[in-house]
């Protein structure tokens, strides 16, 4: 197997398990609305609802069969920045915050000259109907808000300025 297309996921902070693009075509998988599923797999139906997510840090909400759940995904660019030490130098300080996705600002959280640590909301954007919260991966202080509530933005766009 070619562990460069393997996922790992953290269930609950409890359960972890690997994933493959095998793995994944062996689910009868049905999309029955927004962000909600029907899946069969080894003969057992399920009902499955993306609830939030969070793509810079790769985490998601989902509910199955009414259980709400916390998954965390890593990649094999996360275990190799885990492998080699460097993830304890990740993110200290922040320059600027790009959109992770195109989207629809629907409303900013933090106001110029206010400092933010890692983890703090910064604003939530719309995108592909789910709403996403968007934190700070790092600490610094509000410089300036480039965008608005309501603004389209780009993948890519800078949102907010820090210093």
């Amino acid at each position: 197997m070619d562990n460069n297309n393997l996922y790992k996921a953290k269930v609950d902070d409890l359960f972890d398990f690997e994933l493959n693009p095998e793995d994944l075509k062996s689910f009868d998988l049905v999309q029955e609305g927004q962000n909600q599923f029907h899946i069969i797999k080894n003969n057992k139906s399920y009902k499955a609802q993306i609830i939030s997510s969070d793509f810079e840090k790769k985490t998601f909400t989902i509910s199955v069969n009414g259980s709400e759940h916390q998954i965390k995904l890593e990649d094999k660019y996360d275990a190799l920045i885990q492998k080699m030490g460097l993830n304890a130098v990740l993110g200290n300080k922040m320059n600027e915050v790009k959109a992770p996705m195109p989207g629809l600002v629907l409303d900013i959280t933090v106001e110029v000259g206010q400092t933010i640590q890692k983890g703090d909301a910064l604003l939530i954007l719309e995108a592909m109907k789910m709403e996403n919260v968007i934190k700070a991966s790092g600490e610094g202080t509000i410089k300036n808000i480039i965008s608005s509530k309501g603004d389209a933005v780009n993948k890519g766009d800078i949102l907010i300025e820090l210093e």
